[in-house]
């Protein structure tokens, strides 16, 4: 069953059957015909106006998209809303650039002769595996550029989430693309397993776990399909020099906060050099603390997961201060220090409320505790020496790393990270490159 159980209240509000196996196969179906035939027949301008429809109609629709979030996954309304509008403006980036992205190449070929262009055409069909912590911005990168290029996409939402992807389900429909070109398949895992070996399927995508994305790129390697993978994080927020003390802070809570915690690009670790770390710790940790109106996490699950994390962190030497107890799915904001080396919380991702801050003394060590993660999501640097904060960044072993500012994503900028973070990017130019055929056509002088 896809079920919805509202986290702040507890309450089981939906319940949607997964499919059968006779439905999987007719959904790939459907979506390898539409590959064969739209996907391969109608213009990128004809494409980008339907992606721009799709826009409009999150605009639309941003109110009851919300409202679907905020019981599915217990998100704040303020934070579902500026989701819903994200969706829609990178529905809207594609739909601006799809043509200048996928117009022909030229390749210089010398003194050889004749002609090369590089050609950019549809992969075929691709499955998009999603995870509930954004269920429309993580939709709208992904089907996004691949919508653009003429693929088809099997979306596979995360099990608690059956709602909103019925409502994207249905904006797609409203927004004239064809049966088959986006699909939504409430499926099970062995279900996915058939859908990635299938020879219809050109390629995955998965935003989740590590557990979960080491399970799909198996599968996916043994059936020789490409895979996209954005997994966990635990982004360092390294604090070098500041004439304003109080601004980082502010910056920080946001960081660590973003959708309660639960984003894996949030700032989870912060570096702090020595002359900056007591007066940061106390600012930093009054503030987090007084936070009153953080949203509960997607499950009474996630919050034990969370409490049990921070136990073991105590158990092995570290401080905590917390903002209270954990309640059902309420989990309060809370501080961890003393974190060293053996302690299993060092490498380990919070999905939740709770920050690790630790002391280094040069910026040499900075970089080396930055490094030092198993992870290689984001990562933020804040220094008042331009210098200092171009040469950290090229040192930080990440595939993001944001300079004297915090969520500040954008539609144009790529996503993606290295290590195991996973591979492969999404957003902006790049994530309309990875999955696109980009065929050499070679003419002879």
């Amino acid at each position: 069953m896809y079920t919805v159980i509202n986290p702040a209240t507890g309450e089981s509000v939906a319940d949607r059957p997964a499919a059968t196996d006779a439905e999987i196969q007719d959904l790939l179906t459907s979506a390898a015909e539409t590959a064969r035939g739209w996907g391969r027949t109608s213009s990128v301008g004809d494409r980008a106006a339907l992606l721009r429809r799709v826009a409009a109609l999150h605009t639309e629709r941003r109110d009851e998209l919300a409202r679907l979030a905020h019981i599915e996954m217990g998100k704040s309304m303020e934070d579902a809303l500026g989701e819903v509008d994200f969706a829609a403006a990178i529905y809207e980036f594609y739909a601006d650039n799809a043509e200048a992205f996928l117009a022909d190449e030229s390749i210089n070929v010398g003194d050889a002769g004749g002609t090369a262009v590089i050609r950019r055409q549809p992969f075929g069909v691709i499955l998009g595996i999603m995870p509930w912590n954004f269920p429309y911005y993580q939709v709208s990168r992904f089907a996004g550029p691949n919508l653009a290029i003429g693929n088809a996409v099997i979306l596979k939402p995360a099990p608690q989430c059956p709602s909103s992807a019925a409502a994207q389900q249905q904006i797609f429909l409203d927004a004239g693309f064809p049966e088959g070109a986006y699909v939504t398949a409430y499926a099970t895992n062995e279900q996915i397993e058939t859908i990635i070996a299938d020879p219809r399927l050109a390629g995955v995508s998965l935003t989740g776990s590590e557990r979960a994305g080491a399970a799909v790129a198996e599968i996916a390697g043994r059936h020789l399909k490409k895979v996209v993978l954005e997994l966990g994080g635990s982004d360092p927020f390294i604090l070098l020099s500041t004439d304003d003390l109080d601004a980082v802070v502010e910056s920080a809570v946001a960081a660590r906060l973003d959708n309660a915690g639960q984003s894996c690009n949030a700032a989870k670790r912060f570096v702090v050099v020595e002359d900056l770390y007591e007066p940061f710790v106390e600012k930093f940790t009054a503030a987090l603390l007084a936070t009153a109106d953080v949203a509960p996490l997607s499950s009474v699950r996630a919050a034990e997961i969370l409490s049990a994390q921070v136990a073991a962190a105590v158990a092995g030497g570290a401080y905590y201060a917390s903002a209270g107890e954990t309640a059902g799915a309420q989990a309060p904001p809370g501080v961890l220090t003393g974190v060293t080396r053996d302690n299993p919380a060092y490498a380990q991702e919070f999905f939740g409320p709770v920050a690790m801050v630790f002391k280094v003394t040069s910026e040499a060590e900075a970089v080396e505790v930055a490094n030092d993660t198993p992870f290689g999501l984001g990562s933020y640097v804040f220094t008042t020496d331009a210098a200092q904060g171009a040469r950290v960044a090229d040192q930080i072993e990440a595939g993001m790393v944001y300079i004297n500012g915090v969520l500040m994503d954008l539609a144009e900028t790529p996503f993606g990270g290295v290590k195991r973070s996973g591979f492969g990017r999404e957003l902006g130019r790049f994530g309309m490159d990875e999955f696109v055929n980009k065929k050499l056509i070679r003419t002879a002088g």
